[in-house]
């Protein structure tokens, strides 16, 4: 195993960032063979980051690298930072507050172990609820939104002492009365467009773990790389943009309840800077290779540049990247496949238009799906369509509904999500106030995990919510049609190791399950 944690001039190391490993528990036996090991995209911005500002910095993959707490406990204690950086990020939309599973654990026995290290947590779930996180005995600090500029003022000070100075962090003030008590400072704005080539100048990728080659550690997607796991390493991810109207991640005050619907405000690395990563990729042997941002077939005035630079490169990687099922431009298929973007992922969400429109409030444009997934596999594109069961308008017909219409459209590649409302979303704060029930437990938001706990709607429970999508999930990946399709676009041999996905069987203790 490859890493490295101080440098040359044996000078100690300024912040270690630890990405944490959940996968036994939200992912199941899946987690074996069958999900992805995603690089911790926002572990390496921040490292780059910081070390362009002089830090020596270190990155701690427990995920990658599979490692028992005993054995994560034992290299932080090697390395000995000054401070642990906890950057609980994720590419998939529950990602942020399931990764908090490992994130906690581990911070637990840190602190048991080393308690002198300060132990400092950032991502989407602390920036929706950094209090609640904070309260966390195992928790010291927190960075608010991003936490580029609140991370460098922190590491410029003493970690200690002048905590009430730095903008845009939580921390625990010594109070006579209440001993220490979970205080906000005032919010620190998020990287402004024309500083982020700057302030975000790349990603630490040498600062990953690996055995034989960079990023030989982390796998795509299973679907992604065609069905074959001869294919899903070495893998990368990046973002050539930052900020959505999906994350709460770029919240630039400390109101209550914030949610993801008031973030607004997209910036874009420049063509040159984001060419420069993916030169980067290409050196180190990477072909499989995911576009990270939420929705990258928005805005033509950027992703254009970006695929022409690509086609001119001639990287030859194999991309997938985002896009909203009313934003599919026809006539820009044809740049994006040109680019080896061949697959696209959309949110269809729902197969009753009231359900998909109540969902929205209105935000989607309606459109016809049947057509738009017709135009994009005619320019030879695949399709990841996601579907979500169990909106708060939906019943067992609606959901029958979006089955079938899943069945129908049959693409290449299909997620079916139980719907929960997680930390930081609008249906977060609407479950409260409608005292839905909610998850007792971060492995409760997790949806493949034994302790899934989806919302009830109107008409129906948890555990009928969960059920359905569990059996939705079975009938597509064994519908005959369905893996037709995937030996005629991939090949025989790929069809066979889609065929043994549903037999690993989830247990759900929702539904009567047991460990």
């Amino acid at each position: 195993m490859s890493y490295k944690y101080i440098n040359e001039k044996g000078v100690n190391m300024d912040v270690l960032f630890i990405n944490p490993d959940s996968s036994a528990q939200a992912y199941q036996d899946l987690a074996k063979v069958f999900s992805a090991i995603e690089p911790p995209t926002w572990s390496l911005l921040l490292a780059e980051s910081c070390r362009s500002k002089g830090f020596n910095v270190g990155i701690l993959d427990c995920d990658a690298e599979r490692l028992s707490l005993d054995q994560s406990v034992s290299r932080v204690q090697s390395i000995n930072p000054r401070l642990v950086v906890f950057a609980v990020y994720g590419q998939n939309p529950n990602s942020g507050t399931t990764s908090m599973i490992g994130a906690f654990e581990l911070a637990k026995n840190l602190k048991k172990h080393t308690p002198e290290i300060p132990i400092c947590f950032v991502g989407p779930h602390t920036s929706a609820l950094p209090l609640e996180v904070l309260s966390e005995d195992c928790v010291d600090l927190v960075l608010l939104n991003e936490g580029v500029y609140a991370l460098h003022n922190l590491l410029k000070s003493d970690l200690d002492g002048e905590l009430s100075l730095i903008k845009g962090i939580g921390y625990k003030k010594q109070d006579i009365l209440n001993g220490l008590t979970p205080v906000l400072n005032q919010p620190e704005v998020v990287v402004p467009q024309e500083r982020m080539d700057e302030d975000l100048p790349g990603y630490a990728w040498d600062l990953l773990p690996f055995v034989k080659q960079p990023l030989d550690l982390y796998h795509a997607h299973f679907w992604h790389a065609e069905f074959d796991h001869n294919q899903r390493t070495p893998f990368a991810a990046i973002y050539t943009s930052l900020g959505c109207n999906f994350c709460i991640i770029n919240r630039v005050d400390n109101t209550d309840r914030v949610n993801a619907s008031h973030s607004r405000g997209m910036r874009f690395w420049s063509p040159d800077w984001v060419i420069t990563e993916l030169r980067k990729l290409a050196d180190m042997g990477v072909k499989t290779l995911r576009i990270s941002d939420e929705m990258f077939f928005l805005n033509r005035k950027y992703y254009q540049p970006i695929l022409e630079r690509i086609i001119e490169e001639g990287f030859d990687f194999n991309m997938w990247a985002y896009t909203r099922i009313d934003t599919v431009r026809k006539d820009a298929l044809d740049l994006f496949k040109k680019a080896d973007v061949n697959w696209l992922a959309l949110g269809i969400e729902a197969g009753n238009q009231k359900v998909r429109q109540e969902v929205s409030k209105g935000s989607f444009k309606e459109v016809n799906i049947r057509e738009v997934c017709e135009t994009i596999q005619a320019a030879d594109i695949n399709i990841i369509s996601n579907y979500i069961f169990g909106f708060p308008e939906d019943n067992i017909e609606t959901m029958q509904q979006t089955l079938d219409l899943a069945l129908e459209l049959n693409t290449e590649m299909a997620n079916m999500y139980p719907c929960m409302a997680l930390p930081g979303s609008p249906m977060y704060y609407e479950a409260k106030e409608n005292n839905w029930k909610l998850p007792d437990s971060y492995e409760g938001y997790a949806f493949l995990s034994c302790d899934s706990q989806p919302l009830p709607t109107k008409y129906l429970s948890s555990k009928e919510v969960l059920k359905f999508s569990d059996d939705a999930w079975q009938k597509y990946f064994t519908n005959p049609k369905y893996l037709d399709l995937v030996e005629k676009r991939f090949g025989t041999q790929q069809r066979e190791n889609v065929e043994e996905m549903p037999h690993i069987q989830l247990k759900r203790k929702l539904l009567g399950d047991e460990l």
